[in-house]
C-alpha cells in the first residue's frame, strides 16, 4: 500500500514498524504499523486508503498482486494464507502493532455442502489460525477479525435485534467457519499479550461493492420491476466508511477493547424502503410491485432460490449500541452511504 513506504515483495527489509506513535486526525494515538490482510478487496482498499490519508503506516497483504499496481504501491503477495510457509507469514507481520484480518471466503449461494464446508474451513479457519499464531509470535498487540452477524443466525426475531452476547447459531458452512475462526483467534491469543477484537458485520456496502448489492443497484438503475413491495422486515446495513472509522477508532483506543462487537449504520430499513432510498440516491423512480409473500416464496422455491428469498424477506437487526457508546456513533448516515455508493455507480457507468 502507499502508506507502507517499504511495501515490496521483499518484506524482510521492511522497517516501517519502527514508527511507534502517530497522531491521527482525531488526536488519538495509533501505535505503529497496521497489517491489513485482504488489502485488495472492497473493504481492504478503503481501510488502507484511510490509513494512508491519516498518516498511519500500513502494510497490505494479498493473495495475488492486483493488476496495475506500481512498484511503490505493491502489497505483500502471500498467496493462500492457509498454505503459505510459516516464515513468510512471520515476515509479513514483523514489526506490526496490529493486524486487521479482512481476507477470507465469502458466502456462496447454490454451492454443494461438502465443497462449501471444505473451502470455508480452509479460507476462514485455517488461514485465520495461522495468521493469528504468526502475529502472536511476532509480538503483535491487537488482532481485529472481520466476521459476520450470521454467526448468530440467518434472521433476528421480530422486535429483537441480535446482541453480541447472543449464543452462536450458525445455519450453514460459511457461518460455522466464521464461528470456528473466532474460536481459533481467541485460542491463538490465549497466554499472549495479543488482544482479539471480533467484529460481526451485517451486509457491507459502499463504493466498490460487489455481488448482490451491486446487482440490486443495477436492477434499480435500469428500472427493473421488483416484486418486493409487500415485504415488511427490518435489516441493518453497514456503510464501508462507518466500518473503516470503527476499525481505526478501536485501534486508537489506549486500552484494547477485547471481545466481540456488533456494528451497523444504526438505521434498520425494510427491503422495499431500501429500494426506494437507493432509487432516490440514483435519481430514478423505483418500480416496486406488491406480490403476496407466499406466492413470492413459492416462485423462489421453484426457481431454486428460496435461500435468497429468505435473506431478502427476513429481518436481520443489530444492537450496535455498545460499540457506539465506546467509540461514538457512526459518522455517516444510511442516506449518506447510499449517496456515495450511487455516485460511484454513476461514475462506473459514465452516467
Amino acid at each position: 500500500m502507499a502508506g507502507d513506504r517499504c511495501a515490496t515483495r521483499r518484506i524482510s527489509s521492511d522497517r516501517c514498524g519502527t514508527r511507534r506513535f502517530l497522531v491521527g486526525k482525531a488526536g488519538n494515538v495509533t501505535r505503529g504499523l497496521v497489517v491489513v490482510s485482504g488489502a485488495a478487496g472492497f473493504v481492504g482498499r478503503a481501510l488502507c486508503a484511510h490509513f494512508v490519508s491519516t498518516g498511519v503506516p500500513c502494510r497490505g497483504i494479498v493473495r495475488a498482486e492486483p493488476p496495475g499496481s506500481s512498484a511503490r504501491d505493491t502489497p505483500v503477495v502471500l498467496g493462500d494464507l492457509a498454505t503459505t510457509p510459516d516464515e513468510r507469514l512471520a515476515a509479513a507481520v514483523e514489526g506490526a502493532f496490529a493486524v486487521v484480518h479482512l481476507a477470507g471466503r465469502a458466502h456462496v449461494l447454490r454451492e454443494t455442502a461438502p465443497a462449501a464446508a471444505a473451502a470455508c474451513h480452509a479460507a476462514n479457519v485455517i488461514a485465520t489460525q495461522r495468521l493469528a499464531l504468526a502475529a502472536a509470535g511476532a509480538g503483535v498487540q491487537r488482532f481485529v477479525l472481520a466476521g459476520t452477524l450470521k454467526v448468530h443466525g440467518e434472521a433476528s426475531a421480530p422486535g429483537r435485534a441480535f446482541r453480541a452476547d447472543d449464543p452462536y447459531a450458525p445455519q450453514d458452512a460459511y457461518a460455522q467457519s466464521k464461528v470456528d475462526a473466532e474460536r481459533a483467534l481467541v485460542a491463538a491469543c490465549s497466554g499472549t499479550p495479543m488482544v482479539p477484537i471480533l467484529l460481526r458485520l451485517p451486509l457491507v456496502y459502499g463504493p466498490g461493492v460487489r455481488a448482490n448489492f451491486l446487482a440490486l443497484l443495477d436492477a434499480i438503475a435500469r428500472r427493473a420491476p421488483l416484486p418486493l413491495r409487500s415485504i415488511d422486515n427490518r435489516r441493518d446495513l453497514l456503510y464501508v466508511g462507518n466500518l473503516v472509522s470503527a476499525i481505526a477508532a478501536l485501534l486508537d483506543r489506549p486500552e484494547p477493547p477485547r471481545g466481540a462487537w456488533l456494528i451497523a449504520d444504526g438505521e434498520p430499513v425494510s427491503t422495499p424502503d431500501l429500494v426506494r432510498r437507493i432509487a432516490a440516491a440514483l435519481g430514478v423512480a423505483p418500480r416496486l410491485w406488491p406480490v403476496p409473500l407466499p406466492l413470492l416464496e413459492a416462485a423462489a422455491r421453484l426457481a431454486g432460490r428460496r435461500a435468497e428469498f429468505l435473506r431478502i424477506a427476513s429481518s436481520l437487526a443489530v444492537d450496535a449500541s455498545p460499540l457506539a457508546r465506546l467509540i461514538g456513533p457512526p459518522p455517516f448516515t444510511l442516506d449518506q452511504g447510499l449517496a456515495a455508493t450511487a455516485k460511484w455507480w454513476r461514475a462506473r457507468h459514465a452516467i
